[in-house]
């Protein structure tokens, strides 16, 4: 599928693949920023797209990241919908008890990950009919 796509800051790459076959595409960030131990900002990423009806953005966080930083997202995946036409801002919380992440323009800081979507139409039953599952909850199927 072809994305139309504007780059707001004409310095910043396109979103980009980093090897054949991945999922997500890698966005980068537009200012420097700090984010201290518990902390959480809005981080715009430089661009705007505009999706064709019946697809969705979702917006991952990195697992370097994460794994090296204690960086994540607040709303994750976070949803672009098809009709939206502004930039693309991510909202990082830093989850290290102890340490300030400094990051840095251009820094990748998230994926976009494009999918189709299915639009349901609700329809309101008395009952539900059964799955081998029924109602089980969270952790229900660790069950012995």
């Amino acid at each position: 599928m072809k994305l139309l796509i504007t780059r707001l800051d004409k310095d910043l790459p396109l979103p980009k693949y980093a090897k054949g076959g991945d999922a997500g595409a890698d966005i980068y960030a537009r200012i420097d920023f700090e984010l201290a131990p518990g902390a959480r900002a809005l981080i715009p990423t430089g661009i705007a797209i505009a999706l064709p009806d019946g697809y969705v953005a979702l917006v991952h966080p990195r697992s370097g990241l994460a794994i090296k930083s204690g960086i994540s997202m607040v709303n994750t995946p976070g949803t672009v919908d098809a009709g939206y036409r502004g930039e693309l801002q991510v909202i990082l919380i830093n989850h290290d008890l102890h340490e300030t992440f400094h990051g840095k323009r251009g820094d990748r800081i998230a994926q976009l990950v494009i999918q189709k979507v299915e639009r349901a139409e609700f329809v309101e039953v008395d009952g539900l009919p059964g799955s081998g599952r029924g109602d089980g909850g969270f952790g229900s199927t660790g069950k012995s």
